[in-house]
């Protein structure tokens, strides 16, 4: 099978509503072992934080996500909080329903991503019988505008980053799937194994019972490049900054920073840069993780996607940053792997605001889609 994207053509928006929630939708091949054709991967596109998984969150411009859709992304991660849905919540489980049927009205195929609050994750440690049971609610009360939304572009993601160990989600996973299979018998379900949904976790999890499935994966790595400057909690990335891609231990600024560590007396990070080097960081490097993957999907006749990679933006030079998403994005593609970048518009993003057509990152958007990308 060719590895290069099938591209869906460019519409406008007039265009887009007219095709009743985008049924024609963009895809890669299927891998070549699966017994139907009948499926695809979403590609090409971004996740949007920060709207229906919380109360106040901001829902982008619709001149802006036109923007995006006529840049060339097709598809949409949406995450969305168990904490916010309940059976009896129907102002709450319509916000949902109108949000994604207004992304798949622009052309957009749309994951539902159920994206665990902090409140959930710390509810998984103290009471993962209950938690468990707030995830299937969630899910059964939000299951009816699943069903009603087309099959052919909205995507239900069981859980992402299920805080568990493996087989305690393999379990959920089952739940969740019967759950939406009740009512939604012909969308795509999507799930990602335990428990940091990491590239690495799939190689020893086997796929769902299901003929209508894609595994989602997780990509950073190297975190010491990815996360350099982080600042929402203490962990030693936070102390790193200015690290170039590619790199080897014996690049310039890589030397010089760990030599600044360790007379600052921080070993711990000096100690982590090391580590994170233990093997350069290259194209090569990268290539041969998304290969792996492949060769998990090829077995399973699963397809695989890679809903989240992406760089923070708070100290890493722009050809650097560029030149990873590149990296990432080929390896994708040419394993067969669709593509969903994290994020839009926040420490990841590759535009300056939601609200504005103004300030798209050229270099990340040709990073992500080619030179095609660039308006």
């Amino acid at each position: 099978m060719p590895a290069e994207l099938t591209s869906l053509p460019v519409m406008s928006r007039r265009q887009a509503l007219a095709l009743a929630g985008g049924a024609v939708l963009a895809a890669l091949p299927f891998p070549a072992s699966a017994t139907t054709t009948a499926r695809s991967i979403p590609s090409r596109g971004f996740n949007l934080p920060g709207w229906l998984d919380r109360e106040a969150g901001i829902a982008p411009a619709t001149a802006t996500l036109e923007k995006l859709r006529q840049s060339g992304f097709e598809t949409i991660r949406l995450p969305v909080n168990s904490d916010l849905i309940s059976a009896g919540d129907t102002v709450g489980v319509r916000r949902i329903r109108d949000g994604v049927a207004d992304l798949a009205g622009l052309g957009f195929a749309v994951l539902v991503d159920m994206h665990p609050s902090a409140d959930l994750h710390a509810a998984f440690e103290r009471d993962p019988a209950a938690a468990s049971e707030q995830v299937v609610q969630a899910w059964t009360a939000l299951r009816p505008v699943i069903a009603d939304l087309p099959a052919a572009s909205v995507y239900p993601e069981l859980l992402n980053e299920p805080p568990m160990e493996r087989a305690v989600w393999l379990a959920l996973r089952d739940r969740l799937a019967e759950t939406l299979r009740a009512t939604c018998p012909r969308h795509t379900l999507v799930w990602g194994p335990a428990r940091f949904q990491g590239i690495w976790e799939i190689a020893d999890t086997p796929p769902l019972a299901d003929d209508n499935q894609i595994a989602a994966i997780h990509f950073y790595a190297p975190m010491a490049f990815t996360h350099q400057c982080e600042n929402w909690d203490t962990s030693p990335l936070a102390r790193m900054a200015n690290l170039p891609f590619p790199a080897t231990r014996e690049t310039p600024a890589v030397r010089e920073l760990i030599a600044r560590l360790r007379t600052a007396g921080d070993e711990e990070a000096a100690s982590l840069l090391e580590k994170e080097l233990s093997n350069p960081w290259t194209q090569a490097a990268i290539a041969s993780n998304f290969a792996e993957a492949a060769r998990w999907s090829a077995a399973h006749g699963c397809p695989v996607m890679l809903n989240e990679f992406g760089v923070l933006n708070f100290c890493v030079d722009a050809q650097s940053r560029a030149a990873w998403v590149r990296a990432v994005r080929e390896a994708a593609e040419a394993n067969h792997v669709g593509w969903t970048y994290w994020e839009l518009d926040q420490g990841f993003g590759f535009i300056a605001s939601r609200q504005s057509t103004e300030g798209f990152d050229a270099s990340m958007m040709a990073a992500l889609l080619g030179e095609a990308g660039q308006l």
